[in-house]
């Protein structure tokens, strides 16, 4: 059951990662045709500062997203890289077709601008396949599990003296894939 979740989560990210893409393109081309004040709007430093953020988002949540699904290839079990990719791509996704729309002004609700659209289909990446609170738990349990403290027996010498000490074991995380 869980290899399914797993595979759906992967799924939406990479659609949240197209969706963040394409509103990216949309921010950029209409931010270097649109001109105030006597130059395109692309030149003004809130602008390219909203250009660099949305540019990271995509970046991160592409990154984590390929690193899911390379996990899921290698067969091993990958419930917190595809909750993080889930959550992250959704989340990233909606904040970038957001910065897109605020670029295009007035203009983001016209239907003749494709920012309208993805500014609908986005808001559904943030609830497929379990909201961002959903992924949280899931990612937070799972990271618990593998987080878990042993007392060593050093460390239970160390508490007699009065000075207690945890180890952790060696997680699973980060993974590496090859």
């Amino acid at each position: 059951m869980m290899d399914g979740v797993e595979v759906g989560r992967v799924n939406v990210a990479a659609r949240a990662c197209g969706l963040a893409w394409r509103g990216f393109e949309l921010g950029v081309a209409y931010a270097q045709q649109r001109k105030t004040f006597g130059k395109v709007i692309a030149e003004h430093q809130a602008i390219l500062f909203r250009i660099a953020d949305m540019a990271t988002k995509v970046e991160t949540a592409h990154t984590m997203m390929v690193r899911a699904a390379r996990l899921k290839d290698t067969g091993q079990r990958m419930d917190v890289e595809a909750g993080m990719a889930k959550m992250v791509a959704s989340e990233y996704a909606n904040e970038v077709v957001e910065d897109s729309f605020r670029i295009h002004g007035g203009y983001g609700y016209s239907k003749e601008y494709e920012i309208e659209r993805l500014m609908r289909e986005v808001k559904f990446m943030l609830i497929g396949e379990g909201t961002s609170d959903i992924q949280k738990m899931i990612i937070g349990r799972a990271l618990l599990k593998d987080y878990k403290a042993q007392v060593s027996l050093s460390a239970r010498r160390a508490a007699l003296r009065g000075r207690p000490v945890v180890v952790f074991r060696l997680p699973r995380w980060p993974r590496v894939v090859a």
